[in-house]
């Protein structure tokens, strides 16, 4: 079993925590934002679920001892690339993910293969909605992100997703912030004739977590950079 630490201890952090104990885990750090990084260097690989401004500093620890890192936390994507970068320069392990859960990351694929088919019916427009806490500092959420790359990458009509009011070639997503939603996302395809619509609702964090529990254990004596598709083998 191995000795995790956990950068951020909030809500996500404590059922994370709990799950990682229920497997057989030890837990060796539970690093809130203001506090320091001892301990990381014990651990045999960190799992990230902070805040978009402590994110990058607590990515970048990880690799500069050496630590495997799962990161969870959304909002700082614009310095992807540079951790990535920083994770080959340190012959590091990194595993990013807009949404741990197993059933979301099934729910991506299926997002793909429906803008797959849709792609041919130009009669159809999409749009997207996301409902969740209002905690949540980013808006849309990562999965929202995610879930609009996945059919701009397949469906040549659209070349952009916005929060505004769209454009012909451009994807609207609603983002809703209400109290005690651990997350809800929609994609619609309407027509003057009807709507096909697909729906991924979580009950509970304990997706979440359990998907970042599972993903550390798989990213153990792994080097390089994957996703949720590696740790679940949908490629």
């Amino acid at each position: 079993m191995s000795k995790i630490a956990l950068l951020g201890y909030g809500k996500m952090g404590k059922v994370i925590e709990q799950i990682a104990l229920e497997r057989g885990h030890t837990i060796v750090l539970k690093k809130n934002i203001d506090d320091s990084f001892d301990g990381l260097e014990n651990a045999d690989v960190a799992i990230e679920f902070s805040a978009p401004n402590a994110a990058v500093e607590n990515i970048s620890k990880c690799f500069e001892l050496g630590v495997p890192v799962v990161a969870g936390t959304t909002g700082w994507l614009e310095k992807y690339d540079d951790m990535v970068k920083m994770c080959e320069d340190t012959n590091g392990a990194f595993i990013y993910g807009s949404n741990f859960s197993l059933g979301v990351n099934i729910f991506f694929e299926l997002n793909k293969t429906l803008a797959k088919m849709m792609a041919q019916l130009e009669q159809y427009n999409v749009r997207m909605d996301e409902t969740h806490h209002t905690q949540k500092l980013d808006a849309p959420s990562g999965t929202a992100i995610t879930l609009a790359e996945g059919i701009l990458e397949n469906s040549p009509k659209y070349n952009k997703w916005t929060l505004e009011k769209p454009k012909a070639d451009e994807i609207n997503i609603e983002a809703f912030r209400v109290p005690e939603v651990p997350g809800t996302h929609s994609i619609y395809y309407e027509s003057d004739i009807d709507t096909i619509e697909i729906r991924h609702t979580a009950h509970s964090r304990q997706g979440f977590a359990l998907g970042s529990v599972v993903a550390a254990e798989w990213l153990l004596g792994k080097k390089g950079v994957y996703s949720m598709k590696d740790v679940l083998n949908l490629k």
